[in-house]
């Protein structure tokens, strides 16, 4: 282990409060909450021009991951008024289904949004950003005590955050052509995984990969059909008072047949199924060649096609993610209806990456194994820059609080989607790159876009990291909303031709009786816009839409409010990190097992962990009972 005498071995070496390693999404924004939280700060990234690179597509958002996004926007992260500022187009997806599921995406000028990125970094007190690459972490007993990069020189710090994306031994497919990258074209990390192996940690591996990049130049866009964004366009950040760019419209083509044979005839030419792949590739973002292998019924698959920037010719054809060889992939391209005088300008490929398992992290994202060592984003064993973002943040918060003393941010299931991704990440760990979706989370009527300011509020003020003056307004907006709901519930709507006019443009059965206004609003049919024209309230279309929703769902909602009543009961119910599970002779060796590797916080974490039953916990209950563990809660 490292001994303090042993600085002098560092001819250059500086200390500061937070490192953070890698300047992905989740580097960023981990760097700039901690700035933003008073620490001294330290940025380290292998190429300080692709700070906040989108390595595939470029896009911000969608199912659940409009979620992430909103959520770590109210706590104080960048990525929503980053895209609100460089996005080509935005749109609210799943806009047929209910609002609980509603999911903001825009399309990035991916140029724009990395050096506007880098401009915030560059420009944030207490942050400094450096080039080097991180070769060693230098931990003393079980504390993080700073870093070594690769040119010699060292870090010291009170906390450190791992965010290095798909960096650590990093190797790139193209057909059987492979070569060492973290991305294409970049030099990889090839130390910093064995720094981790050396202290101790499991480490594994995973792969993902991306689409080849077109020349919009040799397309027929005539062909296509064309796909824009909403009108007007619905910011992602709630400092953003409205859209002001230029939009840009997408285009929805088509594989074929004849696409799905040229992958099928050279798929011995692929290293996923030729065998020289071995790791886990992401199983909700599959690639063109999985689409075909898996789902031999369907002849043909979406494929989107997106600008890349506002000024380039490159196209990101979304859907088309491979790993098959250069004339493969521009034979199958060119067998698709408008491409086929297509050129690529970049080849698609696959990349292999060390992850390590997050059941060895504690719901904080801390390590286990150290304390003040963090770690987020894909070395987490995700994938998305949203979910990266998302965890950014949260570490950044937590490295914060670590160093300044303050009691951690720990979000329940119940309280936001971060809370969801962080849980099933530290309880149920990931063999594959883990995706969030709206169905991963249980109270998810509760868990709207709409409410991730009211819902967050609290802990940003707490945290320092809102006003006191938007605190307030977002205490009012609420009280309002509830003041609206209670006016709701005593008014009446009274028959008249005016009301069945209404009713019958909206496909509406007509009333015949004077009908409570709350019962109506609960017809599948009522929309915000008929609902605006039935109640004179004075709110925004936002609020009405909020209060829409909540009289709506209100019987399920009620539902969903009982039982995170007893998920906090159980998450008040806190297991000491020393306790010894092998004292629970009743427990059967596997459940022992399982507990003693993710080292649950509290019997609420306990409960879902994989395999164990609620008859364990049961008998996990009367143990600590029995030792009077069950005083120990969370505050």
């Amino acid at each position: 282990m490292f001994h303090v005498e042993q600085l002098s071995d560092y001819r250059y070496r500086k200390s500061f409060d937070v490192v953070v390693v890698g300047a992905g999404h989740a580097g960023c924004e981990a760097a700039l909450i901690s700035a933003k939280m008073g620490c001294s700060t330290l940025l380290l990234t292998i190429a300080f021009d692709k700070i906040a690179q989108m390595s595939c597509n470029p896009a911000i958002g969608g199912p659940a991951k409009g979620h992430l996004v909103k959520e770590l926007d109210i706590l104080g992260g960048q990525m929503a008024e980053n895209i609100d500022n460089t996005g080509l187009q935005f749109k609210i997806l799943n806009k047929s289904k209910g609002s609980a599921v509603w999911s903001s995406r825009a399309q990035a000028d991916m140029s724009a949004y990395r050096l506007r990125m880098k401009k915030i970094i560059e420009n944030q007190e207490n942050l400094l950003a450096r080039q080097e690459m991180v070769d060693e972490l230098i931990v003393e007993d079980d504390h993080i005590y700073g870093v070594v990069t690769n040119i010699g020189n060292f870090y010291q710090s009170k906390a450190v955050v791992l965010t290095p994306g798909t960096f650590m031994k990093g190797r790139i497919w193209i057909g059987m052509n492979q070569y060492s990258a973290g991305r294409a074209w970049e030099p990889p990390s090839e130390k910093l995984s064995d720094s981790l192996r050396k202290i101790g940690f499991t480490v594994g591996r995973l792969k993902t990969g991306t689409t080849p990049r077109l020349d919009s130049r040799t397309i027929d866009f005539s062909k296509l059909e064309a796909d824009w964004g909403d009108d007007p366009p619905a910011p992602f950040s709630f400092r953003t008072k409205r859209i002001e760019r230029p939009l840009r419209p997408c285009f929805i083509a088509h594989t074929n047949k004849k696409v799905h044979d040229v992958i099928r005839e050279n798929l011995d030419r692929s290293p996923l199924y030729s065998g020289r792949i071995q790791s886990i590739g992401p199983r909700y973002c599959p690639s063109i060649e999985d689409k075909v292998v898996k789902f031999p019924d369907r002849n043909s698959h979406h494929v989107f096609l997106e600008p890349q920037t506002a000024e380039s010719v490159e196209i990101y054809p979304d859907g088309l993610s491979t790993s098959l060889p250069y004339d493969v992939q521009l034979k199958y391209l060119r067998a698709i209806n408008g491409l086929e005088n297509v050129e690529i300008i970049r080849p698609g490929y696959a990349v292999e990456y060390d992850f390590v398992p997050p059941v060895q992290l504690y719901p904080t994202f801390e390590t286990k194994l150290f304390k003040g060592l963090f770690h987020a984003g894909q070395i987490n064993g995700t994938s998305g820059y949203e979910e990266a973002a998302a965890q950014g943040t949260y570490a950044g918060i937590n490295a914060a609080c670590f160093v300044q003393k303050r009691s951690p941010l720990v979000l329940r299931r119940d309280e936001a989607y971060i809370g969801v991704l962080v849980d099933d990440l530290v309880t149920k760990g990931t063999r594959e790159p883990y995706r969030m979706f709206t169905s991963r989370a249980e109270y998810r009527l509760i868990l709207r876009e709409d409410n991730a300011d009211i819902r967050l509020a609290g802990k940003a003020f707490n945290l320092g990291l809102l006003s006191q003056e938007r605190y307030n307004e977002i205490k009012d907006r609420e009280r309002q909303i509830c003041s609206h709901i209670d006016i709701i519930k005593k008014s009446y709507v009274t028959p008249s031709n005016t009301v069945a006019e209404l009713l019958k443009k909206h496909n509406i059965a007509a009333i015949n009786d004077k009908t409570l206004l709350d019962k109506l609003l609960r017809r599948p049919q009522v929309d915000v816009e008929l609902f605006r024209e039935l109640y004179d309230g004075n709110c925004s279309k936002d609020d009405l839409q909020c209060i829409l929703y909540r009289i709506k769902y209100e019987p399920f909602i009620k539902k969903e409010q009982r039982d995170i009543e007893k998920l906090i009961k159980n998450e008040k119910l806190r297991i000491p990190l020393n306790f010894s599970y092998d004292k629970c002779e009743s427990l059967s060796v596997e459940v022992r097992e399982k507990l003693s590797e993710v080292k649950p916080a509290t019997l609420g974490q306990a409960s879902r962990i994989p395999g164990v039953t609620p008859a364990a916990i049961s008998v996990l209950m009367i143990y600590m009972k029995k030792f009077r563990l069950s005083k120990h809660t969370l505050e």
